[in-house]
């Protein structure tokens, strides 16, 4: 059975920046929905793993990088499910803190290379493995399709805020919470891919799914620190210091790029006399992978 929904706190970040800038921040905690089907990938699988049985299907197989949280969140649907999952990683073989436990977990992995997976659903090397496996249910890239757009519509919980804010990688995420707004609100996505405007062009298409006519949403793309998975040290830097003084843990993929960006946009002037809502996602399994990789220890030891 796919994991009920706890009731999730909603944390108030009170401090002397945010009195002095008028500026009531609230972090709406999904982050603590499940210990490895957090955040938004909880929302996003929770429909399809019922399609998934609806549809009588005996695997699931989906798509992902060596340090996604989808594929570490479907390994962990297999193994509390019993269902078999099959995972075509972008890029070289490699070993990682994210992969160890999705093998762990009991996903087989598969490694294509970056240029097939451009073409992923129609790549040589996905379209052989799909066609051994019996009965597969597909999962695109991040569960993003109608059926978790549909998820990410229940993630608004109360609509007492202003400005809802959250990090954005595919854009399925901010188009769920665009299109459960009511008329006085409105959605800001942090887009943490490097040249991520081709984002806007998601969520309206992923609006028009929904039949969603809302406008009330923007995309910043000033925070992205170079790259997807790239950082720099005053990323580092707030990150441990939102910890040490909030007692809440941010990722450097996505959720620490979204919320140094609301700080900054709060030192620049913006949401004066606002409350705000940051979605926090989730996606703290990655931070070791950070951790080994770079070297750089964001919780202390």
């Amino acid at each position: 059975m796919f994991p009920t929904l706890p009731k999730i706190p909603i944390q108030e970040i009170i401090n002397d920046f945010l009195l002095a800038n008028k500026v009531q921040l609230y972090v709406q905690r999904e982050d603590l929905i499940h210990p490895e089907i957090s955040g938004n990938k909880w929302r996003k699988l929770k429909y399809n793993v019922n399609d998934y049985y609806l549809k009588n299907c005996e695997s699931i197989a989906t798509f992902g990088g060596a340090y996604s949280n989808h594929i570490s969140a479907i390994s962990a649907v297999g193994k509390l499910l019993n269902i078999p999952t099959y995972g075509i990683i972008r890029g070289e073989e490699v070993n990682n803190s994210t992969l160890t436990k999705a093998k762990e977990n009991g996903m087989i992995l598969h490694f294509v290379s970056r240029e097939a997976y451009k073409e992923k659903h129609k790549s040589e090397e996905a379209v052989s493995l799909i066609s051994t496996l019996k009965r597969p249910y597909l999962i695109p890239e991040g569960g993003s399709n109608l059926l978790g757009l549909k998820g990410c519509q229940e993630i608004i919980q109360s609509f007492d805020f202003d400005t809802v804010v959250c990090a954005c990688g595919t854009g399925s995420t901010i188009s769920g919470v665009i299109s459960s707004l009511r008329e006085n609100q409105n959605a800001i996505g942090f887009s943490v891919l490097k040249g991520g405007d081709f984002l806007k062009n998601e969520i309206k298409s992923n609006l028009k799914l929904l039949h969603c006519r809302n406008n009330n949403w923007d995309l910043n793309t000033d925070f992205h620190f170079g790259g997807y998975a790239k950082y720099k040290p005053e990323l580092v830097k707030f990150i441990s210091d939102f910890w040490r003084l909030n007692s809440i843990k941010l990722d450097p993929v996505y959720t620490g790029k979204a919320m140094y960006g609301v700080f900054k946009l709060i030192e620049s002037g913006a949401f004066k006399n606002k409350k705000v809502l940051f979605i926090h996602t989730g996606g703290l399994q990655g931070v070791k992978g950070f951790e080994d990789r770079y070297g750089e220890l964001l919780f202390g030891n």
